[in-house]
């Protein structure tokens, strides 16, 4: 018997369907030789600190740093994923082979390999990886297995992140805590969250510290065409008023009138923070939002593997393009000219050499069917049209540059010209509905000139004011950290520059959530802010490795590194010991100082540690939902559900036997299991008006 593991039940059912595995059992599916069983993502995870002695159970400096001779895997403290274990661990028992079946990715490797060494797997293991969940795409990855030692540096360089994490975390989190949280909250440290808080510190500094400077400029109208004076601004209103003056008594004469003609490369295919940076500039979403958007678009099969960084696709995909471009019939009227001659092979889209595991994010040949969501229906518009937009020529333009004079002043304008739009056919009508940004001034339509020519002109004086830098967006934030914080427009540059990025495409999401959810950054519109606790928080860190966008980034640059077999895992880990040794030294030894929170009147009646900790659970978004184990959980009008309810079903309503729940009782039902014993239930079906409420092993809710 084969057996196959998957990520999550939802992939399980697709994957058994094509191997004929149809039989449902508890837990996994069987037939036709094989059984298809699944994880809920993680089953396990690194032991924590009281797992290697009870007494690191207590947050003590005494105890720090807290580095384990070897890191151990236990399995997630919670009965669903128990019971799935104990199915697993059987299985693995009795099956002759086991298919890790794994989402294809670094995290999805880490699930599965934490889970087989737990269930202490001695058989043959191979890999199926596949980037798409079409029926075509699941028989292909079965046709063409592979070892699973193909995937091994996969692994360790999850393992080693993993640990890394774990590292940093534990003792940095708690060294501070204990010695800038006065015992009223947790100070929470990481790898990847810290130096991107320091990020949004940075740009609050420089705009509080922006000093705005008035200005002057010269400009002059000749035939309909503003010109702008080609010198410094001037710093008082005198100097400008003397300028103006000059520039009525002097004639105006053009130097010279010069048109090259130019292209616009297409748009680049969509690597995820491609996506998730134009979800947020086009619609507000959050990245975290854009990732579980196109997660449920990859798993209902209408777009390939979602967690990618590459904006390129194999060339063995070229093949397949025409068949995906003829399935895509909502866009036959973009589409019908594309198919009319062959399908352009571009060194642009289509290069080997720039794709790794997967490929850039693109539709499958299954079309989008009606019940989508609102939201996904738009995630899905954005890969369909960024895919045919490939394959579009070229956008031509004619840029015209004129220089002028007068007197000893030098003018100069400029305009731009579409001469034939190419790719620009496909976006004609999302131009048309977007609002224009004001900050760009409008392109003018520039007539023929002569050299030599000239004529009257109106000279006027233009006011301004300096503007500080912009605050972050999620959109902003994201390029900053796939580029470690260096500002960078060319996409080719941008792709170069992905290597020493902080955090993983899949992770970034994470990441900013974490600093919302600890109450280091706020939202305002679209706009992120670091707040007092969060300033207060980097001020505290004199460490630059803690904080640096850079130096993060060569961390990150060793765990591709690691990937490619290009560096030792143990290095990695070494180095990361050594760093928190001496951190833990210098903190320890230095000045204390006790950092103010964002809600200090909460905090200070409660004197527990761990009550900054249990106050974060609040927020429903916040928790995943402990059935699919993948999906936030949602409130609605009558219930607390799965974000993903369609697939996973899960959901407690507020009213359970006639009870209305508060929060905190729903909350400890569906986080511990079970509530404190409660009073006036009214319609229970033997008439119990107390007990306690329980969240039993199939999501049920009883009446104990």
């Amino acid at each position: 018997m084969k057996l196959c593991i998957a990520e999550k039940p939802s992939v399980a059912r697709d994957i058994a369907k094509v191997l004929g595995a149809t039989t449902p059992k508890q837990g996994y599916m069987e037939g036709n030789g094989y059984c298809v069983t699944w994880t809920f993502g993680h089953l396990c995870t690194l032991k924590e600190p009281h797992d290697y002695g009870p007494e690191l159970k207590s947050w003590s400096l005494i105890f720090l740093p807290i580095i384990p001779k070897n890191f151990g895997i236990k399995l997630i403290p919670n009965k669903g994923v128990e019971n799935q274990f104990r199915v697993i661990e059987r299985l693995v028992e009795e099956c002759d082979e086991v298919i890790n079946c794994g989402d294809a990715g670094q995290e999805g490797e880490l699930i599965q390999r934490w889970v087989l060494q737990k269930a202490k797997c001695n058989k043959p293991v191979h890999r199926l990886w596949i980037s798409s969940l079409t029926e075509e795409a699941i028989k292909e990855g079965f046709a063409s297995l592979k070892p699973a030692e193909d995937y091994k540096n996969l692994y360790l360089a999850g393992n080693a992140r993993a640990i890394g994490d774990w590292l940093l975390g534990i003792n940095a989190t708690r060294l501070f805590t204990k010695k800038f949280g006065g015992n009223k909250a947790v100070l929470s440290i990481g790898r990847v969250q810290t130096p991107t808080l320091a990020m949004l510190v940075q740009r609050q500094k420089e705009i509080d510290s922006f000093t705005v400077e008035e200005y002057w400029e010269l400009k002059t109208k000749y035939r309909d065409v503003i010109f702008n004076a080609a010198i410094d601004r001037l710093k008082t209103l005198d100097r400008a008023e003397k300028g103006l003056e000059y520039l009525k008594q002097n004639p105006f004469e053009i130097v010279s009138f010069e048109i090259k003609e130019g292209k616009e490369k297409n748009p680049r295919l969509f690597d995820l923070t491609g996506l998730q940076v134009e979800a947020n500039k086009k619609y507000g979403y959050s990245a975290e939002n854009t990732l579980n958007y196109i997660q449920s678009l990859y798993e209902k099969k209408h777009v390939t593997y979602p967690r990618v960084d590459t904006t390129y696709l194999s060339e063995s995909l070229y093949p397949k393009v025409g068949g995906i471009l003829r399935s895509m019939t909502f866009y036959q009227e973009l589409i019908t000219p594309l198919l009319e001659q062959p399908i352009p092979k571009s060194k642009a889209v289509f290069d080997d050499s720039k794709v790794t595991d997967h490929h850039a994010i693109i539709p499958t040949e299954i079309p989008p069917s009606r019940n989508l969501s609102k939201e996904e229906k738009l995630i899905y518009d954005l890969v369909a049209k960024r895919f045919i937009s490939v394959f579009y020529p070229e956008c031509k333009i004619s840029n015209t540059l004129v220089e002028a004079k007068v007197g000893t002043i030098p003018f100069k304008t400029s305009g731009k010209q579409i001469l034939e739009p190419g790719w620009r056919v496909v976006y004609s009508k999302d131009a048309k509905e977007e609002p224009q940004d004001k900050d760009k001034e409008e392109e003018q339509t520039i007539p023929e000139f002569t050299v030599g020519e000239t004529g009257p002109h109106e000279p006027m004086i233009h006011q301004g004011k300096t503007s500080p830098p912009k605050p972050y967006t999620e959109a902003t934030l994201l390029r900053a950290m796939e580029t470690a914080g260096r500002q960078v427009e060319d996409e080719e540059l941008r792709e170069l520059l992905k290597n020493n990025g902080i955090g993983r495409p899949s992770t970034r999401a994470n990441i900013i959530e974490t600093l919302f959810k600890r109450k280091y950054i706020e939202k305002k519109r679209k706009n992120l802010y670091a707040t007092q606790t969060g300033i207060q928080l980097i001020d505290t860190i004199e460490d630059e490795l803690l904080k640096s966008p850079e130096l993060t980034g060569e961390w990150e640059s060793k765990l591709r590194k690691i990937e490619k077999g290009e560096y030792e895992a143990n290095q990695f880990k070494e180095e990361l010991i050594q760093m928190v040794t001496e951190l833990t030294r210098k903190v320890v030894d230095g000045k204390g100082k006790v950092i103010t929170l964002q809600e200090e009147p909460e905090v200070k009646e409660k004197k527990k540690k761990e009550s900054a900790p249990k106050k974060e659970l609040q927020s429903w978004e916040e928790t995943k939902c402990p059935k699919c184990k993948e999906h936030h959980l949602m409130k609605g009008k009558t219930a607390v559900g799965c974000s993903d309810y369609k697939n996973c079903n899960f959901k407690v309503p507020f009213e359970i036997f006639g009870k209305k729940l508060s929060e905190k009782q729903l909350l400890d039902l569906i986080v511990k299991g079970k509530t404190s014993k409660l009073k006036g239930f009214s319609t229970h079906p033997e008439n119990v008006t107390e007990g306690t409420l329980l969240l039993s092993d199939d999501f049920t809710v009883q009446l104990n």
